[in-house]
């Protein structure tokens, strides 16, 4: 194992690295290991320096010179582990525990006991997921009907906020997204502690973490940014000691600053030194030395700034107080007077009068705060859920949102805030005439992430930007794009297949007469496959909120509940909208909304059993996979069951909207929030098993390129040859004037004309004997690129959608309805009968 003292710095860099720091001068990665060296002067020089950015944090956000700590009790849910970290005393093997669990009400005498203390935190800690490797732990759950380890500690934090009223801060270690969302609505923060970021800790034999699935720093660090994409304040950390070099510990610190730097939501970084403890392989291992941990403490502090909230434990410091003050820290951490730390139980915890009066002496103020941070409690939305609001409000001052110290815990209901209706919602109408209030939301600047982190991550390699490339040679020179041409018309399903990418990629980029030949091939693939008729439903969009927290950074329709054009439509004015479709001949709905957190979980059922009760015919197309997760997340149910509870409401299909990209390198960028594709693929497939059947999508021209396009259509293609439930595949330019992204000058202007042609042309070709019907959107295209595009392989109008605020919030142009005559003549230009369809692409009699 590498020396964990890192390479020895010369005083000179040393020096250097000082002076830029006390001139707010951004470090480097070495300029920044140099400092974890400073000692004797050089260290008081680089304290002074953190602990002037310290007091500068403090005194913006209002508290200067407190230092805060959670009061709370340590719940050691399970303490076995499929991991098998080589310095942890905490997990162990089933034999040495009386039970896997502790059961529900071990776990409330705990939570009991720390309210009748004052406590206002209850720590879950839990080894990850131990049923996959313990058949004790997997048996316990069964015996008790508990799917995962996860499944009981969400029951578990419920029944602590319902009978104690204590806040849970969730540990269980590597979350997915869809299990994030899940756990979000049962605690008002969670964390992870990031440890290292120096891979070979994990992979190499010896490592501390050889062995341990959930250690890989990768895995970890896209829990990190799945924590953000959530909106879940979380608390991460480093591990000081364990065998990381000087540069390896600065990396951790940089990955943690850029990962709250794109979502904001790292409510405090804990530095924390390794102990050796007995029984475990790493027991010889010296201890991180104390000054080591102050430097790293300074350091860190350097290089996350004035905002940051960083800890530093106060029972691992041998009673260095003073020390780690003056390091910057501003947070001692959890500390409780009824539990043990139950991770180091050989460190007790100190006397709060102590940590009081050791934090006095050294200038500052003790005060308590809750498990969520200050800032996090008073943005309260979109960090915390509407039904945590009253158990947080309860314990904290509404000034500056730490705990009120006298108040105790009680238990309340943790259940569905009041419902409320209203805002602008005639927007349907009058986003055509008198548009939108304001062309951004008020909380631009950063509910979006750190602009310039995206920009960073949208660089899209030039041979990659969508428009002709080498591949758009009018005489058809280029190989690949001959090779593309002739699979097109021979074989053209073909063009998934990774060894003919290049031929692919050359067709997106092919311009004048390849394009042309390119349309011309895809047209005669359309008329093989559906004839000529140009097919259109006459429908109605009803977008029943666009209340939404989740910050995609492409959508314009998304506000804040306090934004001057947000709004909710009741169940009623939903159902009454549907019944005017109905009467206006409609034979379909479309359903969706924002993702609003004061939604109540029944509220999707509710609108399909309102709309069935008013018109049993009229089919229903409700609901994105994006707003299918979240709420089978809020509900705590899996997909498949919240799908099958809103099938037997009465839903129909679904729209296969959300996929925007189904590449997650570019979709992180667009979305920031917004599902991962592997969860878009199992929402739509789990509803195609189900037999409720979708279409699908894509969203380009903004910051893709046509490789992430190729990606794409290969997703679409193995899901239908899976399921075979996609009806129809719809390509959707990005509309730019309004969309964020585009504002913060990170996106293209949308797509050109000819990436349009190309696109539709590629739907076809690519698509071909998997799904018959391409369809190309007036809303975004208007009348006359539509026509266009229904002679370069498109046979679908799409429907005539009597109102749309979605396309038009962001910019569109084009208006928000077209009567049959109106599609009939977009037909007609194109020299094509049309004819009405279903929703599922059935015959509607005249």
């Amino acid at each position: 194992m590498v020396d964990g003292s890192g390479p020895v710095s010369s005083e000179a860099g040393i020096r250097r690295a000082l002076r830029r720091a006390a001139a707010g001068r951004a470090l480097d990665v070495e300029e920044a290991s140099a400092l974890l060296a400073a000692r004797g002067t050089a260290l008081d020089e680089l304290l002074d320096i953190a602990g002037a950015i310290r007091d500068a944090g403090l005194r913006e956000a209002g508290r200067p010179g407190v230092v805060t700590y959670s009061k709370k009790v340590f719940i050691p849910l399970t303490r076995l582990c499929r991991d098998r970290c080589h310095y942890c005393t905490f997990a162990t093997v089933p034999h040495r525990l009386p039970a896997a669990f502790l059961d529900r009400e071990e776990v409330l005498e705990i939570a009991r006991a720390g309210a009748a203390q004052g406590c206002k935190e209850a720590l879950f800690t839990l080894g990850d997921r131990p049923e996959e490797r313990w058949p004790a732990a997997r048996q316990w759950l069964d015996e008790r009907g508990y799917e995962s380890t996860l499944d009981y500690l969400r029951a578990c934090a419920v029944a602590v906020l319902e009978e104690t009223g204590l806040l849970p801060h969730l540990n269980p270690g590597v979350l997915s997204w869809s299990e994030l969302q899940r756990l979000k609505p049962v605690a008002p923060s969670m964390g992870m502690m990031l440890e290292t970021t120096a891979t070979r800790l994990w992979s190499e034999p010896g490592g501390p973490h050889y062995g341990s699935p959930d250690k890989e720093p990768a895995v970890r660090l896209r829990v990190l940014d799945d924590a953000g994409r959530v909106g879940v304040p979380f608390t991460t950390g480093i591990l000081i000691g364990i065998g990381e070099t000087h540069p390896e510990r600065v990396e951790a610190i940089f990955a943690i600053r850029r990962a709250h730097r794109e979502y904001g939501h790292l409510q405090e970084v804990i530095v924390q030194n390794f102990r050796a403890k007995p029984d475990t392989a790493m027991r010889a291992m010296p201890d991180a030395e104390l000054h080591d941990l102050a430097a790293t403490v300074a350091v860190t502090r350097v290089l996350l700034g004035p905002k940051a909230r960083i800890q530093a434990p106060p029972n691992l410091i041998a009673g260095e107080y003073d020390l780690l003050l003056r390091a910057g820290i501003d947070d001692w951490g959890g500390v409780s007077p009824v539990t043990p730390d139950h991770v180091n139980p050989e460190r007790p915890w100190p006397q709060l009068d102590e940590l009081a009066a050791r934090t006095a002496a050294a200038g500052f103020t003790l005060r308590e705060r809750l498990t969520i941070y200050p800032e996090y409690v008073r943005a309260g939305e979109p960090w915390l859920d509407p039904r945590l609001l009253p158990h947080v409000g309860a314990l904290a001052e509404p000034a500056t949102g730490l705990a009120v110290e006298e108040a105790r815990p009680v238990g309340r209901p943790w259940q569905e805030p009041d419902e409320a209706y209203g805002g602008r919602t005639d927007l349907h109408l009058t986003i055509d005439t008198t548009g939108r209030t304001d062309d951004r939301r008020g909380d631009f600047d950063h509910v979006y992430g750190d602009w310039s982190e995206v920009a960073a991550k949208a660089v899209v390699p030039p041979t990659q930007v969508g428009g002709p490339g080498r591949a758009a040679t009018a005489g058809f020179g280029d190989a690949d794009l001959r090779a593309g041409l002739r699979l097109a018309g021979q074989d053209p399903a073909a063009l998934l297949e990774p060894r003919h990418a290049e031929a692919a990629l050359a067709l997106f980029g092919a311009d004048g007469a390849a394009l042309d030949e390119l349309c011309r091939t895809a047209d005669d693939l359309r008329r093989e496959a559906v004839g000529d008729d140009v097919t259109y439903v006459v429908n109605r969009n009803i977008n029943f909120t666009n209340v939404c927290y989740v910050g995609c950074r492409f959508c314009a329709f998304a506000q804040r509940d306090r934004d001057a054009d947000a709004y909710r439509l009741s169940v009623e004015q939903v159902a009454d909208r549907a019944e005017e479709a109905w009467q206006a001949g409609a034979t379909e709905v479309c359903l969706q909304g924002g993702i609003d957190p004061k939604l109540p979980v029944t509220g999707y059922a509710d609108l399909i059993r309102a709309i069935k009760a008013r018109v049993p015919q009229l089919h229903l197309h409700a609901f994105s996979p994006m707003e299918i997760a979240t709420a089978a997340a809020k509900a705590g149910v899996s997909v498949r069951e919240w799908l099958s509870g809103l099938r037997e409401a009465g839903l129909d299909t679904i729209p296969g909207t959300a996929a925007e990209i189904l590449d997650d390198e570019v979709r992180w960028v667009l979305t920031k929030g917004k599902l991962p594709t592997a969860a878009w693929v199992e929402v739509v497939s789990t509803a195609h098993e189900l037999g409720i059947r979708s279409s699908s999508t894509m969203m380009y021209g903004h910051v893709d390129h046509p490789g992430q396009w190729l990606t794409h259509f290969r997703v679409l293609a193995g899901v239908q040859d899976r399921t075979g439930g996609f009806t129809e595949f719809v390509a959707l330019p990005f509309v730019h004037t309004n969309a964020p992204i585009y504002l913060a000058g990170i996106a293209r202007p949308g797509p050109t004309w000819r990436d349009n042609r190309a696109v539709h042309a590629m739907a076809r070709v690519l698509l071909h004997g998997r799904i018959d019907s391409i369809q190309c959107s007036w809303v975004k295209l208007g009348d006359e690129g539509s026509a266009e595009l229904l002679r370069s392989g498109c046979n679908d109008l799409g429907g005539t959608l009597m109102e749309e605020t979605i396309s038009r919030m962001a910019g569109s142009d084009n208006g928000s309805a077209r009567t049959e005559e109106q599609l009939r003549a977009i037909a007609a230009a194109a020299g094509r009968p049309a004819r009405r369809r279903t929703t599922a692409y059935g015959h509607v009699e005249a």
